[in-house]
């Protein structure tokens, strides 16, 4: 047992182009991304071969096939077969997670080095039938005669072979992640123009950076594409401003799907070590994840859904001591330009942080031109469970290429919880 924690180095990260859904990546799957994300992040840092203590990945929409995810992609890779995998799922904020549980482990001396991942798609989703269907099924397989497959059939009708599509909804509510958000900005009254211009300047600066050559080391072309397809260097409030609403109803509805992250397929992956074990292997440090924390809301007793990062970002500073002025960069998921609004205005609210988050005052605002400076889910788009990967990549780099600095990590999930973290350089 070691004595005292030891620091977490993030080395880099790797992904593939993320696609709008039902475009480039149509016909692949969560094992092909995942698995071609993680073939980046080897052949990126020279992991030919090697044995990792650990990959954790996984992805929010997934067939049943896909129950052992994390071990069947890596196994078709080039690391190791010895290398193990553990498959995890926490909405949005899964690869975030499975960086900070790789994380523990590598500060407390369980492992070395580990991989954490996310993958998801859209584009091919598991469709089943509905359960009574299905338990026929179930029966017809178990049956021992012909008479009895045949009873298992029964009062069939034909309406039991409607497909079943995933659901769109929180379980508990019925509402979508986007209805949600709605009644959020109608709270914190959020305007439409704010909610375009944030939008506007997410493409602008993701254009910029691709332009720039940002994630020329972050990306590895793949299937024929070569950078995110959803990014518009050319958005403009006028253009975003044209769109109809898409959630809520009424004259006051502010949502459309230009402030809203589209549906997107792609994967990310990033490596972690502890310091000894870059050293080894010669792989500079980027930065260092220096801490984490996860958060739930009561967001069926009228909590807003997504606003649990407010709670694990207060939650975090106040175990560091530090002020939500202290970071040099800020990267905050954007699920809906509303929902980062929500968040920034939540942090600004006295009333909020006293009776919501048990501080005597108001965390403050942020300077905005520190936040999501390469842009974010809106510009590059939003594959569920490979975003928290992604965000640790790209502020790792920032980082870097900073000399120094700290970092703050938002993202906000469905179920209504938070994944926050903090990286830093020296």
């Amino acid at each position: 047992m070691i004595e005292q924690t030891r620091r977490i180095a993030v080395i880099g990260g790797s992904r593939i182009p993320f696609c709008r859904s039902n475009s480039i990546y149509s016909e692949k799957t969560n094992m092909d991304m995942l698995a071609a994300s993680i073939q980046g992040l080897v052949d990126r840092f020279g992991l030919d071969g090697k044995q990792m203590d650990e990959v954790i990945a996984g992805a929010v929409t997934t067939h049943a096939k896909d129950w052992n995810l994390a071990r069947e992609a890596l196994q078709s890779t080039s690391l190791s077969p010895l290398t193990p995998g553990i498959t995890l799922q926490q909405a949005c904020g899964t690869s975030l997670q499975g960086a900070l549980m790789i994380g523990a482990k590598i500060a407390t001396g369980q492992i070395e080095c580990g991989i954490a991942a996310g993958t998801d798609t859209t584009s091919d989703p598991p469709i089943s039938f509905g359960r009574k269907f299905s338990q026929r099924l179930v029966k017809a397989g178990a049956a021992r005669s012909g008479k009895q497959r045949l009873k298992a059939f029964k009062g069939f009708s034909p309406g039991e072979l409607k497909p079943v599509l995933p659901a769109n909804g929180e379980p508990r509510t019925g509402l979508s992640m986007g209805a949600h958000c709605d009644r959020m900005a109608r709270e914190w009254q959020i305007a439409r123009e704010d909610q375009d211009r944030l939008a506007m300047e997410s493409h602008h600066k993701a254009f910029a950076a691709w332009n720039e050559g940002f994630f020329d080391e972050l990306v590895t072309p793949w299937s024929g594409v070569s950078r995110d397809n959803n990014v518009r260097g050319d958005s403009s409030i006028e253009k975003l401003g044209s769109l109809r609403t898409v959630f809520g109803k009424g004259d006051d509805a502010t949502m459309t799907a230009g402030n809203s992250t589209p549906l997107t397929d792609g994967a990310a992956a990033v490596l972690l070590a502890s310091e000894d074990w870059a050293k080894e292997h010669d792989l500079p440090v980027q930065a260092w994840l220096t801490a984490g924390r996860t958060s739930a809301v009561d967001y069926v007793n009228d909590e807003g859904l997504l606003m649990a990062p407010t709670v694990a970002v207060s939650e975090m500073l106040q175990r560091t001591g530090l002020g939500l002025q202290d970071f040099d960069f800020y990267e905050i998921h954007e699920a809906f330009a509303a929902q980062v609004l929500c968040t920034l205005a939540a942090w600004q609210s006295e009333d909020y942080c006293k009776n919501r988050l048990g501080r005597e005052q108001a965390l403050g605002s942020i300077d905005r031109a520190r936040m999501n400076v390469k842009g974010s889910s809106l510009a590059v788009g939003h594959p569920f469970a490979a975003t928290g990967a992604r965000i640790i990549g790209t502020l790792g780099q920032i980082l870097e290429q900073s000399g120094s600095g700290r970092g703050l990590i938002s993202v906000c999930t469905a179920g209504g919880m938070g994944v926050a973290a903090i990286m830093e350089r020296d």
